[in-house]
């Protein structure tokens, strides 16, 4: 789903352009405003309503944690961030930003920015790990296809199994991790001071490649929704409440990549997160997270690489081609070489769609990573300017 642009009149983004440069009474300008902070949550509801319909309604879509799922997903934050800066930037006086409660929810929302930035950074090292893991699947899908199948086969289709399974059940908490190395962050440590004066440019790098040993996604994660409340009374209706919306999709979709795809040190991952319930926009995102969080708690239990449903179906398909591989004895009982017939196939279809669905998902979540560091730097940007604007000229 591609995100809307200013390019397009008809587009949310369009319209607010074209709104704001014109000349409006004081009065309709409120108006506007209000209008556009509700159609905002309109969007923002309807995006993950569409999400969330489509791992109950409809069974021929993408399922919940699947690939293609996840890169919708990142559509709509992507979508959900473009309109974002549209409410509160497009056409707006800096100083109006740096206002309270702004002046404190701002920076908030700019630190949960940094500490998404470092989960892109675990998360795309994680699909790192998937992608082995898939090379270990189409080593044995090879070996099992071959016809006949003779014990030089399945030995090999046993080793890399054993491996396969192996690293699947072991508990991931060293995931992404390089010992004795330091972790490159998603700041370079050269002129980064975490200040407005830093605009963010010079000093970021690229997404990084290793992290650090006592990094840890889900402390990561409990730090972006440990300061996360609703805005209250006339702050309600105020730029308060996109600001609190933005700050809510980083939280759940961070959360959501933590919990699909394998990432450092996410023992005790929390499963609550906290989303107000009597906000009518939200409502879609807390049923996706509930029923993400009960899957998270079933498999926290064993261990898991993730809960990235290719990776699940992987898991059970690998554990029993395993146990065929254990007893196999040549030439093999026909109705079990049927039987494991099919699930070399059904093994061959997951290769198949991490082959065409992993990259694109990891370019994604680069482009997000980007596009935050970008909202970022433009978020700064406005703030030194309504510091100078506030100073005193001598």
């Amino acid at each position: 789903m591609p995100a809307p642009t200013e390019n397009n009149p008809g587009s949310f983004l369009g319209r607010i352009s074209i709104r704001r440069n014109q000349v409006m009474s004081m009065d309709g300008n409120h108006d506007q405003e209000l209008e556009d902070l509700e159609l905002f949550q309109k969007h923002v509801g309807d995006r993950f309503s569409e999400l969330f319909s489509s791992t109950t309604e409809d069974p021929s879509s993408d399922a919940l944690l699947s690939i293609g799922w996840l890169r919708k997903l990142l559509d709509e934050l992507l979508c959900c961030e473009a309109e974002f800066k549209a409410v509160v930037m497009m056409g707006r006086d800096p100083s109006q930003i740096s206002k309270p409660p702004l002046d404190k929810l701002l920076p908030e929302l700019l630190d949960r920015v940094i500490k998404s930035l470092d989960v892109c950074n675990a998360v795309t090292l994680g699909l790192d790990a998937v992608k082995n893991l898939q090379r270990l699947a189409e080593i044995a899908v090879s070996a099992l296809e071959t016809r006949p199948m003779g014990d030089g086969q399945v030995r090999r289709a046993k080793k890399a199994l054993n491996l396969l399974v192996t690293t699947m059940i072991h508990e991931d908490k060293d995931c992404g991790s390089t010992k004795g190395t330091e972790r490159s962050r998603s700041f370079g440590r050269k002129g980064f001071n975490g200040g407005n004066k830093d605009r963010g440019g010079g000093s970021l790098r690229a997404l990084s490649w290793t992290m650090a040993r006592n990094w840890s996604a889900s402390k990561q994660i409990h730090a972006m929704s440990s300061n996360l409340t609703a805005p209250r009374g006339a702050e309600a209706t105020g730029l308060a409440s996109p600001l609190y919306i933005m700050s809510t999709i980083l939280v759940f979709v961070m959360w959501t990549l933590a919990a699909a795809i394998p990432c450092q040190e996410r023992n005790g991952l929390s499963t609550h997160l906290p989303f107000q319930r009597q906000l009518a926009w939200a409502q879609p995102m807390i049923g996706l997270h509930e029923k993400i969080a009960e899957e998270w708690k079933k498999k926290e239990k064993k261990g898991t690489v993730g809960l990235l449903e290719e990776m699940q179906k992987m898991e059970k398909l690998g554990q029993s081609l395993t146990e065929f591989a254990d007893s196999f004895q040549f030439p093999g009982d026909n109705e079990r070489l049927d039987e494991v017939k099919v699930q070399v196939e059904e093994l061959a279809d997951i290769c198949r769609k991490m082959e065409e669905g992993l990259e694109p998902l990891q370019l994604q979540i680069r482009e997000v990573f980007h596009r935050l560091v970008r909202t970022r730097t433009e978020f700064l940007h406005v703030l030194d300017q309504a510091g100078k604007l506030s100073t005193p000229t001598m």
